[in-house]
C-alpha cells in the first residue's frame, strides 16, 4: 500500500480498483463519482452509455441488444455483462474504474466477482454505500427545479435560486418535473429497496462494504469517500 499521496500526479498514478457506489436516488452518487474521476483519473462506466455506444457503432453486442429492444423486451443480464466485460478490458481501466448502474442485482454482482477472478485481477474491488436519511432524500428530490432555457438545476432547499422559482441566469420560470413529485419519488425509493438493497447485504457478507453518511455537505462526503479509497489503493 502506498503512503498517503501528496500531489495530483500521485493520486492519478494509483491503482484504486473497480469502484462500486451504492445509494438510493438522491444520495449523491453522481456528484461523488465526478470527484473520484477528477482525483484518480479513472473512467466512469455507465451501462446505459455502453448500451447506446454499442448500438450506435453497430457492434455484434449492439446488434443483439437493438433486436431485443426493438421487440419491446429488456436487454438480458448476459448481454449487459458481455458489454461490461469488453469495456473493463480496455487499457484505461488498468488502474480501476467507477461502475455506474452496475451491478444492479446480486446475480450481476456474482458475475463480476467471477469475471475479476478469471482475469486474475489483483486490484481490490471497493464497494461504498452512501446512506442518507429518508426525509433528506425527499427534500433533495422533491426540491429539484430546472431552468427550461439553460438547463441549470436548482434545489429549493439546498441550492435555491436568488429569486423564488426564477433562474438566476435566464430569468425564466423554473420547471418542476412530474417524476420529482413525492408520489413518484416514493415509488422510485421503493423500487430501490426491493431491487438494490440486497446488493448491500451481499457485499457486507463478503466483508468489502464501506458505509459513509451522505447527510453532510458534499465536500465532507467527498473527504470521507477519499479516505475510504486511499485505504485500499496500491
Amino acid at each position: 500500500m502506498n503512503t498517503p499521496a501528496t500531489s495530483v500526479a500521485d493520486y492519478a498514478s494509483r491503482a484504486v480498483g473497480p469502484i462500486i457506489l451504492l445509494g438510493a436516488p438522491g444520495a449523491g452518487k453522481g456528484t461523488q463519482a465526478k470527484q473520484i474521476v477528477e482525483r484518480y483519473g479513472v473512467p466512469q462506466i455507465s451501462t446505459g452509455d455502453l448500451l447506446r455506444e454499442n448500438v450506435k457503432l453497430g457492434t455484434e453486442l449492439g446488434k443483439k441488444a437493438k433486436a431485443v429492444m426493438d421487440s419491446g423486451k429488456l436487454v438480458s443480464d448476459d448481454l449487459v455483462c458481455d458489454m461490461v466485460a469488453e469495456r473493463l478490458s480496455r487499457p484505461d481501466c488498468a488502474r480501476g474504474c467507477i461502475l455506474d448502474g452496475f451491478p444492479r442485482t446480486v446475480g450481476q454482482a456474482e458475475w463480476l466477482d467471477g469475471f475479476l477472478a478469471a482475469r486474475g485481477s489483483k486490484l481490490p474491488l471497493r464497494v461504498i454505500k452512501i446512506t442518507v436519511d429518508y426525509n433528506k432524500l425527499l427534500k433533495r428530490l422533491t426540491g429539484r427545479r430546472t431552468c427550461p432555457v439553460c438547463g441549470t438545476i436548482y434545489n429549493m432547499y439546498t441550492n435555491p435560486p436568488k429569486v423564488d422559482e426564477i433562474c438566476d441566469r435566464e430569468g425564466a420560470k423554473l420547471i418542476f418535473r412530474k417524476d420529482d413529485s413525492e408520489e413518484a419519488i416514493g415509488t422510485r425509493l421503493k423500487a430501490y429497496d426491493n431491487d438494490t438493497l440486497p446488493l448491500s447485504d451481499y457485499y457486507r457478507q463478503r466483508g468489502i462494504l464501506t458505509e459513509i453518511s451522505g447527510d453532510s455537505e458534499p465536500e465532507q462526503v467527498t473527504n470521507e469517500l477519499f479516505r475510504a479509497l486511499d485505504k485500499v489503493s496500491i
